[in-house]
Formats: structure tokens, C-alpha cells, sequence
């Protein structure tokens, strides 16, 4: 495997933090950038992390910087975003600035300096599509079939259009990634997370928690995920988008998902409210992956059951609970 100059946005993110790790174990030589430069975040700079550096993709002078402070980058993955929905409207700002003008930063650069990009967006893109989803599915379908239901899946669709106009008029080589649920260590609590993490820190620290009725979803471990992003460096296809997420028979109800991480805390369910479906939320995404297992050797290992233990465990430690 030939030894690449890889940049991470969002390198000290949840997502950040797994693919940073992986692709320096496969020798790559790697430099993380996020936001962090607090003592709480100190650990950033032990010698774990010593090829990390703060800038914000919100603002193009500070990381045109960190392209003139260092050798030519072979390949960006550029993971920095505002995540979810309810994030979105809350913060609607912050999402929009980064998320969009962020990401059409990276664009200004990438048509200067020509590196490869891997641009992160997500399935929410493909809105509350009921049939099986493939990647081409927005080209081929109507808008009232695939419609995005919140700013974050608005911003990530128009930032896939903003990377595929760039690639039209000024030849740019991207990738976009749309993950689906991804989940694991790393992840720390925030109301504006997915399901899993919520489930597990409300379990653990005897909270309650509410589960929607009615939705479906398929989990997809982080060391599975980022395995299969670090594998496009090895097999870059300019242009193509890929579905990532996890094997359509660990398809689960939400309600499954609570029932094993209460298992994996050793709690009930006298901490559950269960209520109607979520409004403005997809009810149940099945997602094709055969792009990404044809191209990139996507292949889940960690079945749910197994992946929210191992992420039981990381959060137990990170809030020291016995």
C-alpha cells in the first residue's frame, strides 16, 4: 500500500477520530484538523495526536493556511460538518456556515491545488423515500419522492451539488460518502445525536429516555465504517457517491435497538416512554450498499448486538461509571 498525505476535517470529531486512527495504521501520514484548543480537549495533543492543528472550515483563511504550511496533500477527507436535524434548527447558523460554506472553501481550494477530495454527506439526502435506496436515486426519481425533510439534509444535498458543479467546470476529482447511523466509541453524549448514543448515556446514568414507534433503522459500527472510507484511497473513483451503512438483515425497530442497550446496561424499560413516530423523521431507510461493496470491499463485521456493548463499554469508561 503506497504511503499517502492524507488532511481530516472534523479529525477530532466522533467519525474524525476512528478514520484519523485507521488510516494511520495503514501507514498513511495523516494531520487532523477541528475547532479544539481548550485544556478540556488537552489530550489532543499528547503524542496520540501530535499531527493536529485548530482551524475552522467556516473560514477560508485559516485553512488556505494550513495547505501553505504544509507539503502538498494527496488526499482531503473532509468530515467537518453540523450534525442532525433538530442541531439544524436550533443552530441553524452554525450548520449553514459550516456545513455549506465550509464545504465550498474546501472546493475553492481543492480547484487551486487539485487534491482529492472525499466529501462527507448522508443519507438523510435521499429524504423519506419508501423503497429500497441506491445511490443514483436522486437522478432518477422525482423531488416529491425524495424531498429532504430538515436543513441538515438540505445542507448535505447542496453540498453534493456544489462538489459535482465544481468537478463539471473546473475538473475536480471527489468521492461523496453517505453514511447511515454510524455508531460507536468516541462518541460522546449530546442531545443532538443519534439514537444509540442517547439510548446508551440516558441508560447509564438511570435517565429517561423516549423511543418513537414505528421506525426502522440500520446501525452501522464505526470501526466498519471507517474501515471501508479509508479503503478509497486504494480505489478512488472520481465522481461516484456511496451508500455506507450495514447489513440489511440487522435491519432492527428502534425499539430493538433500546431493548439490547438496556440488556448491555443492565437496566429495564421502566426508564422508556414509548410514543407515535417521530414528525419530520424517515420511518424506515433500506439502504443498497453493493456500490460500496463492489468498490470500496465494504464489509460489516460487528453485528448490533455487539457493536452497542463495545460502545457501552467506551462510555462507561468515558464518564468513569463502574
Amino acid at each position: 500500500m503506497e504511503t499517502q498525505r492524507i488532511l481530516v476535517t472534523g479529525g477530532a470529531g466522533f467519525i474524525g477520530t476512528n478514520l484519523v486512527e485507521e488510516l494511520r495504521s495503514r501507514g498513511h501520514e495523516v494531520l487532523s484538523v477541528d475547532l479544539l484548543h481548550h485544556e478540556d480537549e488537552a489530550d489532543l495533543y499528547s503524542d496520540e495526536y501530535s499531527d493536529y492543528v485548530r482551524g475552522d472550515v467556516r473560514n477560508y483563511r485559516q485553512i488556505e493556511r494550513i495547505f501553505e504550511e504544509n507539503d502538498k496533500f494527496d488526499y482531503v477527507y473532509h468530515l467537518a460538518a453540523e450534525y442532525g436535524r433538530w442541531n439544524g434548527e436550533a443552530y441553524y447558523e452554525n450548520l449553514w456556515e459550516t456545513n455549506v460554506i465550509g464545504l465550498k472553501n474546501m472546493i475553492r481550494l481543492q480547484e487551486k491545488l487539485k487534491f482529492r477530495m472525499i466529501s462527507f454527506s448522508s443519507c438523510e439526502v435521499y429524504g423519506d423515500y419508501k423503497g429500497v435506496i441506491t445511490e443514483d436515486l436522486m437522478e432518477t426519481h422525482p423531488i416529491n419522492e425524495t424531498y429532504q425533510m430538515n436543513d441538515y439534509a438540505i445542507s448535505k444535498w447542496a453540498g453534493e451539488l456544489m462538489v459535482m458543479n465544481s468537478a463539471s467546470m473546473f475538473c475536480t476529482e471527489t468521492v461523496r460518502v453517505r453514511p447511515l447511523n454510524c455508531y460507536g466509541p468516541h462518541e460522546a453524549y449530546s442531545p443532538y445525536k443519534g439514537f444509540i448514543p442517547i439510548f446508551i448515556y440516558k441508560a447509564l446514568h438511570d435517565q429517561p429516555y423516549s423511543v418513537h414507534m414505528g421506525h426502522k433503522r440500520i446501525i452501522d459500527y464505526v470501526g466498519d465504517t471507517v474501515n471501508t472510507f479509508a479503503n478509497i484511497v486504494d480505489n478512488f473513483i472520481p465522481g461516484e457517491a456511496y451508500n455506507v451503512g450495514s447489513k440489511p438483515e440487522w435491519e432492527k425497530d428502534i425499539k430493538e435497538y433500546s431493548d439490547i442497550v438496556l440488556d448491555a446496561c443492565g437496566k429495564d424499560d421502566s426508564l422508556v416512554t414509548y410514543t407515535p413516530p417521530e414528525p419530520f423523521t424517515t420511518k424506515v431507510k433500506t439502504v443498497d450498499c453493493s456500490k460500496a461493496i463492489r468498490d470500496l470491499k465494504h464489509d460489516p463485521k460487528v453485528s448490533p448486538e455487539e457493536g452497542i456493548k463495545k460502545t457501552v463499554e467506551w462510555m462507561k469508561d468515558y464518564y468513569r461509571i463502574e
